[in-house]
């Protein structure tokens, strides 16, 4: 017959094959590539065994940072190291870790961060992407909205734990991003996520993830003015592990 390459095999069903091999090729290049970052994984126990699995890590390569920031080798050395604060409720290696301190500030659990760069992630134009509303001063609040600038903040116990003093917005995608405030114990200045509080008719803000004595230990910025990458990812753990950590009912069990 036409098409035929022996007398049980034809041109289809060749076709049909190289569609095969080359999906399991594709396959196991995205599962190769997808250990760029993460790998090799690391039990947690004595002996310390690192886990690749198949196939092996990729071949390290460089990407090009935007605004001549350091270029990123990947996969790479730079693994960082760091002191895990908590440890097992048992010996067990199958049980869960109990946070040993404060979990809030130690990063455990909701609260854990990652290693980010600490710089600020920055706009096309190379400037600060997410900056206060002093420094944007093209940016205002609308008049139907209510302004906290100047309110008090709640914290889940609607004690008073701070005063707005300012927003901070996204200069790429037109929004607030974060309340800047002073926190009442110590007078520091912090930032609270705008996704994870709640502005009120009134300006008034409520943080349902902490206490107002657990605003006194807040993440703080090296430069007033701007925030690296790294303290976003802080920012936003210290806060959002409140949902948990907040207080040690939200810990227990339901039942």
């Amino acid at each position: 017959m036409i098409g035929d390459i022996t007398g049980y095999m034809d041109v289809a069903q060749m076709t049909l094959y190289a569609f095969w091999l080359f999906f399991l090729l594709l396959v196991l290049y995205l599962h190769r590539e997808n250990k760029r970052e993460g790998y090799p994984l690391e039990t947690d126990d004595y002996r310390r065994v690192k886990v690749v699995g198949f196939p092996g890590l990729p071949d390290p390569h460089s990407y090009k940072m935007l605004h001549g920031a350091d270029d990123i080798v990947r996969p790479g050395t730079d693994r960082p190291e760091y002191e895990l604060k908590a440890k097992r409720i048992t010996p067990h290696y199958s049980d869960p870790f109990h946070p040993t301190g404060d979990p809030l500030v130690d990063g455990v659990g909701p609260a854990a961060w990652a290693i980010r760069p600490d710089f600020p992630d920055l706009t096309f134009e190379g400037e600060p992407k997410v900056v206060p509303m002093r420094v944007a001063t093209d940016f205002k609040v609308a008049h139907q909205d209510p302004d906290p600038r100047g309110k008090a903040v709640l914290g889940l116990d609607n004690e008073v734990a701070a005063t707005v003093t300012d927003l901070w917005v996204d200069r790429s995608e037109p929004q607030v991003r974060y309340l800047e405030i002073e926190v009442r114990e110590n007078g520091k200045r912090a930032l609270v996520p705008l996704t994870l509080s709640r502005i009120r008719s009134d300006g008034t803000v409520k943080v349902h993830c902490l206490r107002a004595a657990q605003f006194a230990n807040m993440p703080t910025l090296s430069n007033p003015d701007q925030i690296t990458l790294q303290e976003e990812d802080r920012v936003c753990a210290y806060v959002g592990g409140g949902t948990l950590y907040g207080t040690r009912e939200r810990t227990e069990p339901l039942l």
